[in-house]
């Protein structure tokens, strides 16, 4: 098993696409790139510790490979924007890609230059990639929070369109239920 920690905007959006897609043993919500050593997600939300919520997802390199978790991460998020993802506004939400390995670091940086060069957006991706230093998971409520939640509001408007845009674009990616 091989890791990759992933920020992609709210990580309810990112841990239920990841859960989803086959090769992944595990998706689990929490904090990197910050400051401060176990923020609580008052803080995090708040922007004073630095860190972004992400997913550190844990996979089989032999079912899935990076370079298709990271085909998923760019095509369920906007990773033109920055420090933002729909209504989730602050450095929390960024876009970012904590890398585990120096391999991991060059292919996550080939994949984001090839996806510059090709167009697939008007904009310049902003997604940063960064030696991962540290994971704090995030409280027990919000782990696997969209399959726990899924009839409210947030989940029903902004999670439930991320997942059925994974589906549909990544058909054959898909876990068996």
């Amino acid at each position: 098993m091989e890791q990759i920690t992933l920020g992609s905007g709210c990580f309810w959006c990112t841990e239920a696409v990841f859960q989803r897609l086959k090769g992944v043993h595990s998706a689990v919500s929490g904090y990197s790139g910050g400051k401060t050593k176990d923020p609580f997600y008052r803080e995090v939300v708040a922007g004073k510790t630095g860190h972004a919520e992400v997913v550190q997802v844990t996979y089989d390199p032999a079912q899935v490979s990076l370079e298709e978790i990271l085909e998923v991460f760019w095509k369920t998020h906007d990773p033109t924007t920055l420090n933002r993802q729909g209504n989730d506004v602050g450095t929390q939400y960024r876009s970012a890609i904590f890398y585990h390995s120096e391999e991991q670091k060059e292919i996550a940086e080939r994949l984001k230059q090839a996806l510059d060069k090709s167009g697939a957006w008007v904009d310049p991706i902003v997604t940063e990639i960064t030696k991962f230093d540290a994971f704090y998971p995030a409280e027990d409520y919000h782990q696997d929070y969209y399959n726990e939640n899924g009839s409210q509001p947030y989940c029903q408007f902004v999670v439930a369109p991320k997942v059925k845009k994974f589906k549909e674009v990544f058909p054959d990616k898909l876990k068996e239920d």
